[in-house]
């Protein structure tokens, strides 16, 4: 939707008339105003009807931050879009789209535990600095989402995404020709991390603005595409690697990622007008204690969340005897877990509530973490992927569904998905390296790693739960 190209002269020549809130006087603002022709025009017009430039009504404007709601935009210029649809051809459109969006992105960064197990036989580095790689690769993912939601309200969307898309094609065609550790470091994780992040938040964001009732449910199909990718790209890796060596694996890889590419950023539509004025950080959400709790909850949720991702291969090779095949396998059966555990969750939030949904596979994954304390045998392991694959495919799909219901205005859907991302983004960066560190520092022993995992995810639900009463109290009848 083009702004108008209207000038200034004509604009007020014909008389264009925005009505204030709270009054009953008008006041004509020229479409690419900025705040200080607002301020000239609020004066000006006042001195007209009232002879003073001090109005009590102009003062009251002012206080009340119209300036901030209409600078540079009328009713004229950019017609009001109106209530999500719920639905339609370009909504379900940009669902597809949205989960081939997180197929390339956060599917190919759930993968990394099948690298993970290569690196360690192949690069002779520490499983600690190895994780380094994909835990950047994750937190530049989220963190990058602060900046590039903001861009998805700001009216930038495409410019954004398509830098993404390039950044994703030159990290995984520069991956594919790495052989040490800095360069697969600089490749797979800084540039593919940039490169995600610039994509999968923006996305999530503007997928979230076509609907309202079904939030839950669409926004659960998009994130099950890092289950799609989760499980194709280590299928890839573990059929092609043995085959036809490294380099070729992940050049296939890539070229799967720039057809993916080409498809999504041909039919992405916006559908809110930008809102070029507000914050890249809107820091009233801060003083929303909902809103601050449910972030820090998160915070100790993802801190834990990705050991398991990162390790469960490596802890069936080396501490129970398993083939490189077989720790392949139990990845799958983690991810795979998400198929089922990525929908059903979405769809009772619809009806009960997300933030009710996600308490339940929080405290499920504390446990499974305490659990494999006891894991002895390659069988329980599998077990315990799938009981674990099941709870943290909740608590991924559930997240941004949850985040976007404690957001009433889709207006800042973007740049308060964007903070909540950005906050978590710390929490990926130092889990997998600090269990990677806990393990070195038991000989290889994960007890240590386990207890700070497990007692990671029950302080997030702990805090989750006072979100909850912060915004509701105590009624445990309250869908939410």
């Amino acid at each position: 939707m083009a702004q108008s190209s209207q000038s200034k002269e004509d604009w007020e020549k014909d008389g264009h008339e925005i009505v204030l809130p709270g009054g009953d006087s008008n006041i004509n603002v020229w479409p690419n105003a900025d705040d200080e022709d607002l301020e000239r025009t609020l004066s000006r017009q006042e001195v007209e009807r009232t002879g003073t430039g001090h109005s009590e009504k102009a003062s009251n404007a002012r206080q009340t931050g119209l300036k901030r709601i209409i600078t540079g935009r009328s009713t004229a210029s950019w017609p009001d879009p109106g209530p999500p649809p719920d639905g339609g051809r370009v909504a379900w459109t940009q669902v597809v789209l949205l989960h081939l969006t997180t197929f390339n992105t956060f599917g190919y960064t759930t993968a990394f535990g099948s690298f993970q197990t290569y690196y360690e036989s192949t690069l002779g580095v520490s499983p600690s600095t190895i994780s380094l790689v994909g835990s950047v690769q994750i937190w530049l993912l989220f963190f990058i989402g602060t900046f590039s939601g903001r861009a998805l309200d700001a009216g930038y969307f495409r410019h954004v995404y398509i830098t993404g898309c390039i950044l994703q094609l030159i990290g995984i065609f520069t991956t594919s020709a790495a052989t040490q550790y800095w360069q697969l470091f600089l490749s797979q994780g800084l540039c593919m991390g940039l490169a995600n992040g610039l994509q999968f938040t923006p996305t999530m964001g503007l997928a979230s603005t076509y609907f309202a009732r079904k939030r839950a449910i669409v926004l659960g199909i998009g994130a099950l595409g890092s289950c799609t990718g989760g499980v194709l790209f280590p299928i890839l890796v573990q059929q092609l690697l043995p085959r036809i060596g490294f380099g070729w694996t992940i050049r296939i890889i890539g070229f799967i990622m720039l057809a993916v590419d080409i498809l999504t950023t041909a039919l992405y539509r916006t559908r809110l007008p930008p809102r070029r004025t507000g914050p890249i950080v809107e820091w009233s959400a801060f003083r929303e204690a909902p809103y601050v709790l449910y972030c820090a909850s998160a915070f100790f949720v993802f801190w834990g969340l990705y050991f398991a991702f990162f390790y469960v291969g490596s802890y069936g090779r080396d501490r129970l005897g398993m083939t490189y095949q077989e720790s392949i396998n139990l990845l799958l059966t983690m991810v795979c877990m998400g198929f089922v555990f990525r929908l059903v969750p979405n769809y009772l939030a619809d009806r009960l509530g997300a933030l009710n949904v996600m308490v339940p596979f929080v405290f499920l994954c504390g446990i499974m973490m305490f659990g494999w304390i006891g894991i002895h045998t390659p069988g329980t392991l599998y077990v315990f992927a799938a009981i674990y694959g099941a709870g943290s495919a909740g608590i991924q799909s559930m997240w941004p569904a949850t985040l976007a219901s404690l957001t009433s205005d889709l207006s800042k859907a973007g740049v308060r998905m964007g903070m909540g991302f950005s906050m978590v983004s710390f929490a990926c960066l130092t889990g997998p390296p600090l269990a990677g560190a806990l393990i070195q520092r038991r000989d290889g022993d994960y007890l240590y790693a386990l207890i700070w995992a497990g007692t990671s995810f029950f302080v997030g639900g702990t805090l989750i739960l006072a979100a909850r009463t912060a915004k509701v109290g105590w009624r445990l009848r309250c869908r939410i």
